[in-house]
């Protein structure tokens, strides 16, 4: 794989989220869970995505991986992961199905990430937050104690959504 629109991951509702669909766009890649002390960093998310992605054609794409890798977070079902992040943050965002980000059993996506982005990149908790720039590469990433909604994230989300204009 030689950027992020090689991918493919199942999408959390059915279907396919196929990443060629966004070529040409920034990503914003985030492994989630439901029941995180991080898990409130889904309203920033949902607001960057409103902003930055939804409300242009050539925006930044938020993308959420829930995975229950990290103290066993995330709920069960994919029924549930949806009704919890529409009722409690509005998500609108895509959300891929449940899937492993560590480990052997990582799905080729988050290896990609690690590699790309080098052994400190690699996922140790929920809310791992990955950009990648109009090429498909990885711009940066960010731990979870980054809020999606501090002023150096949004300095850099806005930097990698905006790069092409300036």
């Amino acid at each position: 794989m030689t950027s992020i629109y090689d991918f493919r991951l199942p999408a959390l509702e059915g279907g396919e989220l196929d990443f060629s669909q966004w070529r040409g766009r920034p990503l914003l890649i985030v492994n989630t869970a439901s029941r995180c002390g991080f898990t409130p960093q889904y309203e920033a998310l949902q607001r960057l995505w409103r902003h930055l992605g939804q409300s242009t054609p050539d925006g930044l794409v938020v993308l959420g991986v829930p995975s229950n890798d990290f103290g066993q977070q995330e709920l069960d079902t994919a029924q549930d992961i949806s009704a919890f992040c529409q009722r409690r943050y509005g998500v609108s965002f895509p959300l891929a199905a449940r899937s492993h980000v560590k480990g052997p059993e990582a799905v080729p996506l988050f290896r990609w990430l690690a590699k790309e982005g080098g052994f400190l990149s690699r996922p140790r908790w929920n809310f791992y937050k990955y950009l990648i720039n109009r090429e498909g590469k990885l711009e940066r990433w960010f731990t979870p104690l980054t809020r999606p909604d501090t002023s150096r994230f949004l300095a850099e989300a806005q930097r990698v959504t905006f790069k092409r204009f300036f």
